[in-house]
């Protein structure tokens, strides 16, 4: 399956970066007494401060650290600091898979981490199921995912799967509004907007089409075109559902279009 990517690269940093500005890792980072006894468990200094990562990331932005991944002078000088610790201990860490997995274990079992498999993969994808129609936006639905996993301590998966779950839900609830749109039309209702997809507009493109398109707006011209196709609408007589159909078709293109420096 094609990956679907539904965030721009700085949406993805924005969401899924460990932090380096003073604020985050202070907000993010601070550890606790409990947080620093635990960490002192660990014998060597390297383990102490990759424990201590791995704990960070966790809290957020709620992900695993990557093998190799490289960390932020700004946040390796912040942790080490509060453990009495140097930047350089770290370098050790990374050397030993088996301590990664083993200090893994120990997070969740001590802090209530989940991993994103079985049922929190279900409870996620329900989750989406019960939002993706209130959505505005396709980064608003991944964040929201992204800040309930984070409220239920569920680790994140790759990014290409929230994006895929997060693309797969907001088709599914198109589709269920489109599916309880249909259901409400009548015969009539039927005929009249079949008639938009073989009516010509200027003997070049369908009724349909032309009520799709917009035009950006630098002249009064192209508000007209658009007050046209306001006035089309107004005249298809559809009850409620033709509102709704209209509300949708004018938000969609006098959003797209530029009214600023109009003076009606």
């Amino acid at each position: 399956m094609a990956h679907r990517a539904v965030l721009t690269a700085r949406q993805r940093a924005a969401l899924f970066d460990l932090p380096t500005d003073e604020p985050s890792l202070l907000r993010h980072y601070t550890l606790s007494d409990e947080d620093i006894d635990l960490i002192r468990t660990r014998r060597r200094p390297e383990n102490q401060i990759g424990f201590a990562l791995q704990l960070c990331a966790f809290r957020y932005p709620g992900r695993l650290l990557k093998p190799g991944e490289v960390i932020p002078d700004e946040m390796a000088c912040f942790l080490t600091a509060q453990l009495g610790l140097k930047p350089d201990d770290l370098l050790p860490y990374a050397t030993r898979e088996n301590t990664r997995h083993e200090h893994l274990g120990s997070l969740r079992k001590q802090y209530g981490y989940k991993m994103f498999t079985g049922k929190r993969t279900k409870q996620m994808r329900c989750w989406l199921d019960q939002h993706a129609e209130a959505a505005l936006s396709s980064e608003g639905m991944v964040r929201g995912f992204v800040e309930e996993c984070r409220r239920r301590q569920i680790i994140l998966p790759g990014l290409t799967v929230i994006e895929r779950l997060c693309a797969d839900g907001l088709v599914a609830a198109e589709r269920r509004v489109e599916t309880r749109i249909a259901d409400r039309l009548n015969s009539a209702m039927r005929c009249c907007l079949d008639a938009l997809l073989h009516e010509e507009v200027n003997d070049r493109t369908s009724r349909f089409v032309w009520l799709r398109q917009f035009a950006v707006g630098n002249n009064s011209a192209d508000i007209n075109r658009q007050l046209d196709r306001l006035e089309f609408l107004q005249g298809i007589v559809l009850g409620p559902i033709g509102r709704f159909l209209r509300r949708i078709t004018l938000r969609r293109n006098f959003q797209r279009t530029a009214l600023v420096g109009f003076c009606f």
